[in-house]
């Protein structure tokens, strides 16, 4: 599928987490496809490693705005203003489509162009996974943006169809964002039993809903190393203390390939993911996988990995020991897994959102290519 001709792109991102690799990811397969694209960074700026990213994109351009993430925003005007300065930059390049992937700047403003929201993970939806309590006042005003940003967009899209029914359930939405799975550029696979006995995970491991502590007690039972990789103190100022697990802060994209490459055992104990780039990555890299049993792991990966209930440290490291042990289980996994990740192509997701924007586009009358 080609792109709607000459079509010029607007998108948001930040470089904190997995949006940032969502965003640069889409936007190379856009490119590729005709796309021209502006890419605006809301919160703490990129650092060289991610402007090389950008820069190898042809085409592209990156704006830095000064302006915050609506999560780490003091106030409900701070967002605002993050608002008008995407309005502003959407005028200023004459943007066909404005694709949000943090959704609380549209809240209070008109960009002049569709509006398709990508919705990635909220404060709403992350609450009622992670707390059996109401939201406090610093959640509800964040919500209540969230909720009308959502109401405004043309077009919203969820990474899998759990997280859009809960997307629409936490906003009360009438109806349930478009699902266009996330995808990703497959790493080389590697040789399984290559190296001695390792579990391996990455991501942010100070966010809550990723439960590194649950792994960091999984790790206290076991006889080999369970490394994570990832930041372990976030830009709000949570953080996670680990104290049998081995960190080795954020790492290179090339230096979490090398390790794939060499086929640990992934594991994942979020109790919250909406989708889950790093699996994705593992499962194209051959890898097993030990995963929390979700609803959205479960549409994912059912069938394609090892399931262990939330919260239960000795049930991970019993998983995690018995395939590091068993090589034939764990290469089939490993097969298993990889076959599942052709569903999650880059491919797919560049084909999905260019069929999402054919749909606002061709409300607004324009030429689209076939």
């Amino acid at each position: 599928m080609t792109a709607p001709h000459g079509l010029r792109l607007l998108m948001s991102v930040d470089a904190v987490g997995g949006v940032w690799t969502y965003t640069t990811d889409l936007a190379a397969g856009l490119a590729e496809r005709g796309v021209t694209m502006t890419l605006a960074v809301l919160g703490p700026p990129p650092d060289a490693e991610q402007r090389a990213v950008v820069a190898a994109i042809p085409g592209m351009r990156l704006v830095v705005l000064d302006q915050p993430l609506e999560w780490l925003a003091g106030s409900a005007s701070e967002v605002e203003a993050s608002g008008m300065a995407l309005a502003a930059l959407a005028r200023e390049i004459g943007a066909d489509i404005v694709h949000l992937n943090t959704p609380a700047p549209a809240a209070g403003v008109r960009f002049g162009a569709p509006l398709v929201i990508a919705c990635h993970s909220c404060l709403a939806t992350w609450w009622r996974a992670m707390r059996d309590a109401p939201m406090p006042a610093d959640f509800r005003w964040r919500a209540e943006l969230v909720a009308r940003a959502y109401r405004s967009a043309d077009l919203l899209v969820a990474p899998t169809a759990w997280f859009a029914e809960a997307t629409r359930t936490a906003y009360d939405l009438p109806t349930a964002p478009l699902v266009v799975h996330n995808g990703r550029c497959p790493v080389l696979p590697g040789n399984a039993g290559s190296v001695t006995p390792m579990a391996f995970t990455a991501g942010r491991l100070w966010d809550e809903g990723k439960a590194a502590r649950t792994l960091d007690a999984a790790a206290a039972l076991l006889r080999f190393p369970l490394v994570a990789a990832g930041p372990v103190e976030g830009p709000n100022g949570a953080a996670v203390d680990l104290h049998h697990m081995q960190p080795t802060g954020r790492l290179p994209a090339a230096a979490i390939a090398a390790i794939l490459a060499t086929r640990p055992v992934f594991v994942s104990a979020a109790r919250y993911e909406p989708f889950g780039l790093a699996v994705l990555e593992a499962a194209q890299a051959g890898c097993a996988l030990v995963l929390s049993d979700t609803s959205g792991f479960r549409e994912l990966w059912d069938g394609a990995a090892l399931f262990v209930p939330p919260d239960d440290a000795a049930a991970f490291a019993a998983a995690i020991t018995a395939l590091a042990h068993d090589r034939e289980r764990r290469v089939a996994l490993g097969v298993a897994a990889r076959e599942r990740a052709d569903r999650y192509s880059l491919d797919r997701q560049v084909e999905g959102m260019l069929a999402a924007y054919r749909q606002v586009v061709g409300r607004t009358g324009r030429d689209v290519a076939a």
